[in-house]
């Protein structure tokens, strides 16, 4: 029996931070979650579980990036080269990885490195793998990532945004599939990340701790049952974990095909410009997650609800504000821009979009 994690589903409250973490495993391309709240409040709980939930995975046997033997084009030089194109190669059933990112980590130890004098002694790729192999498929967990070194946090952002991990010295190169849930938190107490980070990351979740007497009076109660019999306990939530692990694979095997018209883009467009939005990443941002938010709630067509939920992901880390406002974002004002939005749109019904259909808006989207 491998070692028992807490439920997922049976984290009380933060359904914010818990759909954060839903939607970037439904598609991990959305691009990552930053977790800001003190100490205690369930984040590594949070993304421990989650882990513990995503259904298991085939990889090929002997590789060490988790390489999956049904995406050749994805494939590692090191399953290329062993391999070919279209060897048959020998599968193997892995639980999703979680892997936790010491703050100490050097760039050698999270790229990993590239044995030049081998290769050029005896013409051979040899690559001693980094946490980025480990992490491919899985979910990476970065405690405390306001502590790391930027350089660090660049690298660990621009692989999880391309999925792929190339590593070049003196013009040899080595690469691989490097395809990860990055979950990141931070006590803003304890310093900021610097606003070019901050934006970089998808989803930003205030978690507050939760002053609501009877829901604490749950979490004690669930904690302590939990403590004395971790196995009773995880039976008790199995049949809810394994409806929510479930409803996470059908999601993605509906993503590709959730459309969208020119009136969605048009009220994501409007909404970032009347907040005030920096830069164009948040637009992309909410329309990958309303996407991901559609195929979890079973539809292949997104909505305003979804837009909703995917702006209260997305932008409260985005929003120009003053130094001593609070990082959150007022629902209730979100909804009304939205409803204003939606009135003013003059456009007819036209073509719906999904990253399959050909159209305009296809190049701009599909990555």
């Amino acid at each position: 029996m491998h070692h028992i994690v807490y439920p997922f589903t049976a984290i009380v409250g933060q359904e914010n931070m818990r759909r954060a973490l839903i939607l970037n495993a439904i598609n991990p391309a959305i691009g990552g979650v930053l977790l800001r709240g003190e100490k205690g409040t369930a984040k590594s709980t949070a993304a421990r579980a989650l882990a513990a939930l995503l259904p298991e995975m085939e990889v090929i046997a002997d590789s060490p990036f988790n390489d999956n033997p049904r995406t050749p084009s994805q494939w590692s030089d090191y399953v290329r080269e062993k391999y070919g194109a279209n060897g048959k190669v020998q599968v193997d059933i892995r639980r999703t990885p979680f892997i936790n990112l010491p703050v100490s980590a050097t760039e050698d130890r999270v790229v990993g490195t590239l044995d030049i004098e081998k290769a050029l002694k005896k013409g051979e790729k040899h690559f001693e793998p980094g946490i980025l192999a480990a992490a491919n498929r899985g979910i990476l967990y970065v405690d405390e990532v306001n502590l790391l070194d930027d350089h660090i946090v660049d690298l660990l952002l621009d692989s999880a945004a391309m999925g792929i991990n190339i590593v070049e010295r003196e013009g040899i190169s080595f690469q691989h599939p490097a395809k990860f849930i990055l979950v990141g938190t931070m006590n803003p107490e304890e310093g900021e990340l610097r606003p070019q980070l901050l934006d970089r990351f998808a989803h930003s979740v205030e978690i507050k701790g939760i002053n609501d007497v009877q829901e604490r009076i749950h979490i004690l109660e669930r904690r302590i049952i939990f403590d004395q019999d971790p196995i009773g306990f995880y039976e008790a939530w199995r049949d809810k974990e394994e409806e929510l692990s479930h409803q996470i694979t059908e999601a993605q095997g509906i993503l590709d095909n959730v459309v969208y018209t020119q009136r969605e883009l048009y009220m994501i467009a409007n909404l970032t410009a009347s907040l005030k939005v920096d830069g164009h990443r948040a637009d992309l941002v909410i329309l990958k997650t309303a996407r991901a938010n559609a195929a979890f709630e079973g539809r292949t067509r997104i909505n305003d609800h979804d837009i909703l939920i995917a702006a209260q992901l997305a932008l409260p880390h985005r929003m120009k504000r003053n130094p001593f406002s609070d990082a959150s974002l007022d629902t209730g004002e979100v909804e009304g821009r939205l409803e204003e939005i939606s009135s003013d749109w003059q456009g007819g019904e036209e073509a719906e979009t999904s990253e399959t259909g050909e159209s305009a808006v296809k190049k701009k989207v599909n990555r």
